[in-house]
């Protein structure tokens, strides 16, 4: 558990966790905790057993917002994308009058990038903090969706150029993990919205304008999502079509192959028969005769193919 006071922007780490309790003159407390530190966190602050039973459950947290006497409850999910693979981290948050605490389970960027936002935008309030840590987190959907588009757009290449069957299992995954995001966005969005419209007093009103501009971002990232879930139906649609097509060739050059050698065929079966009177076997170069105009009749319909792009 880090302990700061945040005075304009500036940290100063404070030890004892009871000088949290009381107001400062100027500033507000920002306590970065784990899990285990709410039993301690719980009783200072009167934090609702509700909100501190969600933090503490194995479960996948739904972005929500409760409001509590003295406190709100804020969840909302930051994304990652590593190796090809999204993943959502909960973000848990107790906002009070002079403090605000961030509970974790696993390492999330944002805490890390928002210092030098405060120290440049000399916060001085908790809401303020919040403001730009939400806004953090949002912004992250963007770079997260430009990787998405990136990847989809370099799969559609890899299907056009050479299709395998591997490609279904991509489109699969990364249609499913596009469905699942969208799950997660509608009720974080509606998060955001309430702390834009609603009537929240330990939101000062002139900063609450400023999450309007964070909800239009979040609109902007859930039509993005709907765009990305038309494509990769779109992406199903190519392999199948890229599949159907390969077939299709496959098939018409082994029609051509098989129409080039069935009048050989057709000469040899006649060639081959056991009859004893047959003029063309008493011929002194019947044989070279007949093998030459079965590789002239072989190469003329090759050519003849290769012309009509059947080949």
């Amino acid at each position: 558990m880090k302990i700061r006071l945040v005075q304009e922007g500036v940290f100063t780490v404070i030890e004892d966790i009871n000088q949290t309790i009381i107001p400062p003159e100027n500033g507000f407390y920002w306590i970065d905790a784990d899990v285990e530190d709410l039993i301690v966190l719980q009783p200072l602050f009167t934090l609702h057993d509700l909100a501190v039973e969600d933090c503490l459950s194995e479960e996948e947290q739904r972005p929500k917002i409760e409001i509590y006497e003295g406190h709100y409850f804020i969840v909302i999910n930051s994304i990652r994308f590593d190796d090809e693979e999204i993943f959502l981290r909960a973000l848990s948050m107790f906002l009070g009058k002079h403090y605000i605490i961030t509970v974790t389970k696993q390492k999330i960027n944002e805490l890390r990038t928002v210092k030098p936002i405060l120290w440049e935008q000399e916060v001085n309030r908790p809401d303020n903090f919040l403001y730009h840590l939400v806004d953090l987190v949002v912004d992250s959907y963007f770079s997260v969706g430009d990787r998405i588009e990136d990847r989809i757009e370099h799969l559609e290449e890899d299907i056009v150029l050479h299709t395998k069957k591997t490609h279904l299992n991509e489109i699969i995954g990364l249609r499913s993990e596009i469905l699942w995001l969208k799950k997660v966005l509608g009720p974080q969005k509606d998060v955001i919205a309430t702390l834009n419209k609603k009537d929240l007093r330990l939101i000062d009103d002139q900063l609450q304008k400023y999450f309007s501009d964070i909800y239009e971002n979040a609109v902007k990232i859930s039509e993005t999502f709907d765009t990305f879930r038309d494509l990769m139906a779109n992406l199903r649609e190519a392999y199948q079509s890229s599949v159907a097509n390969r077939a299709n060739e496959i098939m018409r050059v082994f029609t051509a192959l098989t129409t080039i050698f069935m009048p050989m065929t057709i000469i040899t079966g006649i060639y081959g028969m056991n009859f004893t009177h047959m003029p063309e076997l008493n011929l002194k170069y019947g044989y070279y005769i007949v093998l030459g105009a079965m590789l002239c009749l072989g190469f003329g319909m090759y050519f003849l193919f290769k012309k009509k792009n059947w080949l």
